[in-house]
Parts: structure tokens; sequence; C-alpha cells
């Protein structure tokens, strides 16, 4: 049971007096952040938690899935960005943090949890735990939290309640829970329709006992109210009306409104800066404040020379924080200038300042990410946690009017003890049984390891493998046709391990334009019996951008803007009768999935192409002539 320790506000500047030094627990405060896989209902109980606990009035309209606020997020149903807001319960304020649920924003969860002192590790009452659960427990776990199971979804068909709880067991002990952690509480709910209980027979309908239990078992921040102030910065915002706002737990001092700090910076460099507002957050708003104690997460307007993992320190005997430990990246691409014929028609910023601008602006934020200049001025090579984690970057930018182009993404290896090594990465697939034989011929040529297999439910199979990261560029579009869009999977970065030896890449080759104009189809008809097209009529291409995929293993020059000859005998119209089969479509992951390495994605605001990297038939024999001789 959580002792609360009332302590009365000090009316004097911490740094400028000598007391004391003595822990205490901030009064009536709980942080809390919200961690589990994709889709297992993270936002939804958020949304849950602020109805019931009156955040909203009676008549307020709100939106499901209120805190995932960009149009990313609502378009992909998932938290890519880690977001705060706080909730009143018996007069204890819960502040809680909706963390990503896939492992490619896991540098988002990793930071997060410097704020809290436990989590509510939410799992689906059907799938159970997955890739992502092992993820962010393990990280919560190596932080000491306190976790609280809650097993959503319980109302969910073929809900499997005991049997996911046992499975839960199994993963603490793997992961070498401690006794403590080992005896968490367990909750069961239905987010969607707002419903709790202490057993999956009996729910009440409200979330009265996951309220009871988060106020009875997760501990109050510890802190220091008697010493210089020290904020470590988790996160970063930006306001139109005051600009750059740091947010962070203020482990012990406190902060006032006008007040100068010393930003102590990554490098241990020390910058002056005056606090211009303070603000906590109360439910979905930011509350302007004048003084902030010990314990409570805050966001500070003004210092404009914040970034995430510096610390905020008193003036007068600054003092950093430990700096957040953040997994390497494993993938990378190089993002380039676009210099295709069709260059500048469509984007607002498309020269290489606009994009080194940007990319570096990215990494203030985006602590997973790395960008590196190279010889090149046009070319700058960007490295991340996973595909998603730079394809999210990729689209952002497009919309925000960039246009550029990216080449195909390759994995990071690393050397160690004189072994070259690659990511493995844990991959879990949930598949029809008359799949088995498919998926386990793909995952064999992708020198993947079948580690465990498990009868998921009469029908289905949960498969679990351990593959290179290399074997996942371009396996999900293969997955899902093998498995006729039943399947289901997930990855997780593993460790590094010796290189496991080549994997086959795509088996076909492309059709290139082989002049550029407007697409006919006669041209295009012509051009489909040579394999699979990937535009449609009146497309304006231009010579060696890729219009569709050869049956065969060869690259092949068609050209798709041939017309018929009109003569007296033949009339322009005829074309209407030349049947053509729907063009083949792919989204941002799909078209990186699917380019090889002497291949570029042209990304602009409108657009998404896929071209050769040497567009003049004569340059790119050349290049073919070169690496033979080499």
């Amino acid at each position: 049971m959580v002792t609360f320790v009332f302590v009365h506000s000090m009316q004097f500047s911490i740094c400028n007096k000598k007391k004391e030094i003595k822990m205490m627990e901030a009064v009536n405060i709980k942080n809390i952040a919200l961690i589990a896989h994709v889709d297992h209902g993270k936002t939804t109980l958020v949304d849950a938690m602020l109805r019931q606990s009156g955040t909203f009035r009676d008549n307020q309209e709100v939106k499901e899935r209120v805190m995932d606020s960009n149009d990313l997020e609502r378009e992909r149903g998932i938290t890519i960005l880690s977001k705060n807001t706080s909730v009143h319960w018996q007069g204890v304020k819960i502040n809680i943090v909706d963390t990503p649920g896939h492992a490619d924003f896991g540098g988002e969860v990793e930071r997060i949890l410097r704020m809290v002192n436990g989590v509510l590790l939410i799992v689906d009452a059907f799938e159970g735990p997955m890739p992502q659960t092992r993820f962010v427990l393990r990280k919560a776990m190596e932080l000491n939290l306190i976790p609280i199971v809650v097993i959503n979804k319980i109302d969910r068909p073929n809900a499997r309640p005991a049997e996911v709880l046992n499975e839960i067991y199994d993963l603490f002990i793997e992961l070498g829970a401690n006794d403590e952690q080992i005896d968490f509480p367990v909750i069961y709910t239905s987010a969607r329709s707002g419903l709790s209980g202490f057993s999956p027979d009996f729910l009440e309908d409200n979330l009265t006992p996951l309220f009871s239990t988060i106020l009875k078992y997760i501990p109050a921040p510890l802190v220091e109210y008697n010493s210089p102030l020290q904020l470590l910065i988790t996160n970063l915002n930006y306001d139109d009306y005051v600009g750059k706002i740091a947010i962070g737990l203020i482990s012990r001092g406190e902060i006032q409104e006008g007040e100068t700090i010393t930003l102590i910076k990554r490098d241990k460099s020390q910058v002056y800066s005056k606090v211009v507002k303070l603000y906590l957050f109360e439910g979905l708003e930011r509350k302007e404040v004048k003084r902030v104690e010990a314990g409570e997460i805050v966001a500070i307007a003004g210092i404009s020379e914040a970034n995430i993992g510096e610390t905020i320190a008193c003036k007068e005997k600054p003092e950093a924080l430990s700096k957040i430990k953040i997994d390497e990246p494993t993938l990378a691409v190089d993002f380039t200038v676009n210099n295709s014929p069709f260059a500048g028609r469509e984007g607002k910023f498309v020269t290489s300042r606009h994009l080194r601008e940007r990319l570096f602006k990215e990494v203030e934020t985006n602590v997973s990410l790395r960008v590196e200049e190279t010889e090149s001025t046009d070319t700058f090579h960007v490295s991340g946690r996973g595909e998603l984690h730079l394809s999210i970057l990729i689209e952002k930018m497009r919309r925000e009017g960039y246009e550029f182009q990216v080449s195909k993404p390759k994995v990071i290896f690393i050397n160690i003890e004189g072994a070259r090594c690659e990511p493995i990465e844990l991959m879990t697939c949930d598949i029809p049984k008359d799949s088995l034989g498919a998926v386990m011929e793909i995952c064999g040529k992708r020198r993947a390891e079948l580690v465990n297999m498990i009868e998921f439910s009469s029908d289905q199979l949960r498969l679990e493998f351990e593959i290179p990261a290399r074997g996942l560029i371009g396996f999900r579009d293969e997955f899902l046709t093998k498995t006729k869009g039943k399947g289901i999977m997930h990855h997780l970065f593993l460790d590094y391990r010796p290189y496991k030896g080549p994997i086959p890449t795509r088996a076909r080759g492309v059709l290139i334009a082989y002049e550029s104009g407007i697409t006919s189809t006669y041209g295009l008809h012509n051009a489909q019996g040579r394999g699979t097209l990937f535009v449609a009529p009146v497309t304006e291409v231009y010579q060696g951008m890729i219009v569709g995929e050869h049956k065969r293993i060869n690259d092949l020059e068609v050209n798709v803007s041939k017309r018929k000859q009109v003569t007296n005998m033949r009339a322009s119209g005829s074309d209407e009768a030349l049947r053509l089969e729907k063009p083949r479509q792919f989204s941002l992951e799909q078209a990186l999935d699917y380019i090889q390495e002497d291949e570029l994605l042209e990304i602009t605001p409108l657009n998404i192409r896929l071209r050769k990297k040497f567009l003049d038939h004569h340059s790119r024999l050349q290049r073919v002539k070169s690496l033979k001789v080499g």
C-alpha cells in the first residue's frame, strides 16, 4: 500500500538555500506509461479513462482514439509519437503517457519510461504476448518499474484469458523478473465498452477496478524537494506562439516561470536560458502554471536550444542526469536530391539545403534516427530502427512538400570480435494451417530458423522465427500472397549474430520506359504481354522509369507511349477495344521493399515513382559491363 507523505510548499528558490537532502514521495501524483503491442488497445483504453474520470463534459463530442492526433496515426491506426495526458481519480492526479506499439518506434518508449514509476502492460485476450510486448516489458523491468497487467478485449470472440495469463507469466520468468515484478496485479477490460474487473467472468460497467489498482500498486514518484533543480528532457513539442516546448519529469527541486536555468547539453557544455512559460498536463490540454515542484511531468517553453536527453538544472549548481540509452539503428537508406526529368514539378522543397535542414531537424526529436553527410553534397545517409521507422519519416516529408529520392534499404553490419555480424529479428507469424508449407518455403529461402510452433486455434498456427533483418526486406508482400491475405506477421530486433549467408533477391526483372511521353492504351497493351504493369493509360513517364515487372529475370525496355498508326483504314478510337488489366499499385513500404540496388524511389507530394539510377540505356549497359569486369 502506498503511504502518502504531505509536504508543505516552499516559497523560496531551492538553488539559493542549503537544506538537508531527504527523499520523499510526491503528494497525490502517479506517473504511468501504457505499453503494449500494436493494436492491443492502448489508445482506446486512454479514451475510456479520460471519459470515465470526468475529463470531458457530458455533452462534449470526442472522436475515437483522441490521443492519435496526427493524420498518419489516424490513417494507419497506430501510435507513432508518445503523448502526455492526465486524469484525476479520488483526489489523485494520474499522469498518463501513451506510447507507440511498434518495435520501430522503440526509441519513443525507451525515453518515456524514464518519466514514470509504473506501467500498464496491455495484452490482447486472444493474441496474447507478441514481439513488441517482450521488448517494452524488458525495458520496463530494466528500470524496475511496477507492472499492472491489463488483459484487454475480453469480450472478443475466441478470447482465451486464462491461457494468455499463463503466457504472460512465462514471459516474465523468461525475462528474469524479480519477486516483486512477477507478483503483478491483473485487470480484465474491454476498453471499447469501458468495462473492467478482477475476473474475466465478472466485469463492472466502469473502470473503477482499474483506477483503484493504479492507486494501490503504482508508487508515487520518489523525489528530492530541498535540492537543486534537475529535469531530464524526454520529449519535445512545438507551439506556434511560444516555440519549442521541452517535456520531462522534475526529479528534484522546483521550477518557476521567469527563472533562469542552465541547460546541460549532450556534449556537457552549458547554456543559460529563461523559462518563459510553464505548463502541466490536464486532460488533453496544457494548463499554464507559475511554479511546479518535483514529481510532476512538466512542459517548459522558452528554451529554444533544448534537445531530448539534455538536462535542465539550477543556474547556481547545475548537475547533469544520466543520458538516455537508445538501441542503435539496424537499417539505412540514402536520401538524394531528385534529379529525374520531372524534378521540381510537384514539390515545394527540392534543393539539397532544404533536404539537409529537414533531416537534421528530425534528429532533434527522433532520437533513434541517425543522419550522416556523404562525399556528395546531394546525398545523406539516414539510419533508423526499421523499415516502418524510415517510411514514416519519408511519408511525413512528402506531405510537408519535400521532393527527393531514396535508395533501397540496407541492413547495418557490425564487427564483433573480428566477425562480421548482422541484425537478427524475432518474427511471429499467425497463419492458416493450410499455408504452413508455403510459409516455411519462403522463410527457408530467407535464412529464417523456426524456434517455436504453437497450435493457436483449430485452424491457425503461430510460428516464431529468428530471421536476418535482410530477409524481412520484401518479405511482407510475399507472405501475404502465400497466405492469401490471411497471415499476420510482426517482428522485433533480437540481437547481432554472425552473417547468415546470401539471401535471394527479387526473382524477376522490370519493364523500363524506352522513351519519355504519355502512356497510351495501345502501348500498354503491347507491354502487358511481357509482364505486370504499374502504370495506367494517360500517365506521363520518362526514359528509365520503371513501368512494370517483367515475366523473366532480365530487365526489358518497352515503349508504353507508342500509339497506333492512323490511316484511312484505322481509326484512332480503335484503342477502346483493347482490354488492360488493372495496374499494380504500390504503397510506400511495398515500393521500398520492391526496388533493387540499381534502382531508386522518386518521392514527391503527389506521386511515388520507381526508376533506374541510370536513366539512359547506354549508361546502364556500361555499369553492367563495369561490374562484370570488376
